[in-house]
């Protein structure tokens, strides 16, 4: 798929979207969101752009904040747990170059987790496109100052809850929980800090197929289980009650397989948001006057992307992150590869001679090797490459998560 990716977007998108709803594979993961995002596609259009903006000093005043976050996001995952680390050096480099690169927006606090997420899975370039695309393209004016792009998000997600929910809507209303008190984290930082990690990773592989939507639909159905009955509403009669519910959301609701076929079988779509949207801007014009931080409009989702900024064959094309070399043959390795002319009654006994092949990786039950058998060098060269000897490059996660 990422090998003609423009021909399956335009011709089998939907193909691509099952896929997404499946689950990308964690070893493609990390490239498939790249692409998915567009994020490969700027990469390619600015090259040389990141290493420009990390070379610069940045500005003091957001470079004090980022280093005062940078301790707090994922604090026990190992890429982030060592102050000063690889992890938290690359986190920094990140969102020091996004404050060049957009110097109006600056930083915003829910942008690391964001940014964390990403470099799990890719190297640091490739994350800072990620999240250039994410704030540019998924959630315009998300992080901006005034938060208004996240208020009018609020309205609408209330609005929708009156459709999928009535119950709840009825219940949030009656004690009024304004949106902006449980959804800024859920949506500001797409449920990176609220889902359990294999929930987060199978949300965000929609989310880069489909869109904001996407959060929409997560915080609906969130909403909806954990306040979508009398039952349960009789446990929570009152604002400060209802806010801890929805701050210790039942793990049964959030558990992966569940909340991800509860996403896709919610009707709510990109149409939905944007008629909302509309009638949401025309109310706050009437109330509070215009929108002081004017922001592009949003894109739904990989194929909106695309087609508004169409790529060519060369911006798509796969470039190894790591190139190993092949070792050179050597003079005696050569002659023993050539082959010799035999009798059939030679190949016979050859055949009866022949053991089978040394298993390069024994497990330790296996019977130990010959070491006859080997070179020097082949023996050398085994035990380098030997994968269980184990390695601490490999990322602690459920799905054993690693960009490399």
């Amino acid at each position: 798929m990422l090998n003609s990716w423009d021909k399956w977007m335009a011709k089998k998108h939907k193909k691509v979207k099952l896929r997404c709803q499946k689950g990308i594979p964690p070893s493609l993961r990390g490239r498939a969101w790249l692409y998915l995002s567009g994020g490969k596609v700027k990469k390619e259009q600015n090259q040389g752009k990141f290493q420009e903006l990390d070379s610069q000093p940045g500005d003091p005043k957001w470079l004090d904040v980022i280093e005062k976050d940078l301790h707090r996001q994922f604090p026990f995952h190992e890429m982030f747990v060592a102050r000063g680390g690889h992890g938290q050096q690359d986190l920094f480099r990140v969102l020091k170059a996004y404050t060049l690169h957009r110097p109006e927006e600056g930083y915003c606090q829910a942008q690391a987790p964001i940014a964390a997420v990403l470099l799990m899975h890719m190297p640091a370039e490739d994350a800072f496109w990620g999240l250039v695309q994410i704030c540019e393209k998924y959630l315009p004016g998300y992080y901006s100052a005034g938060l208004e792009a996240i208020q009018l998000d609020g309205e609408i997600l209330f609005t929708l809850l009156k459709r999928v929910s009535p119950v709840a809507h009825r219940h949030l209303k009656k004690y009024k929980i304004d949106p902006i008190l449980y959804m800024t984290e859920w949506f500001m930082c797409a449920f990176s800090r609220t889902l359990p990690w294999a929930s987060v990773l199978r949300v965000w592989d929609m989310f880069f197929c489909e869109g904001v939507k996407i959060i929409f639909r997560v915080g609906l159905v969130l909403l909806k289980c954990m306040l979508g009955s009398q039952e349960k509403l009789k446990a929570c009669q009152g604002q400060y009650e209802t806010m801890e519910l929805l701050r210790s959301i039942e793990p049964r609701y959030m558990q992966e397989a569940f909340l991800v076929q509860e996403v896709i079988e919610l009707a709510v779509s990109e149409r939905d948001i944007e008629k909302e949207h509309l009638s949401q801007l025309r109310r706050w014009k009437e109330t509070r006057g215009e929108l002081h931080c004017k922001s592009p409009p949003r894109m739904h989702g990989a194929q909106a992307i695309m087609a508004a900024e169409p790529p060519s064959r060369q911006d798509l094309k796969q470039n190894p992150t790591i190139i190993v070399e092949v070792p050179q043959t050597t003079e005696s390795q050569t002659e023993k590869g050539k082959t010799t002319k035999k009798t059939k009654t030679e190949k016979i006994k050859d055949t009866k001679n022949t053991s089978p092949p040394p298993n390069p990786y024994p497990l330790p039950s296996d019977p130990a090797l010959p070491s006859n058998n080997l070179s020097p060098g082949e023996s050398q060269h085994l035990q380098k490459d030997t994968p269980l000897q184990g390695s601490n490059q490999s990322l602690s996660s459920t799905e054993h998560d690693t960009y490399l």
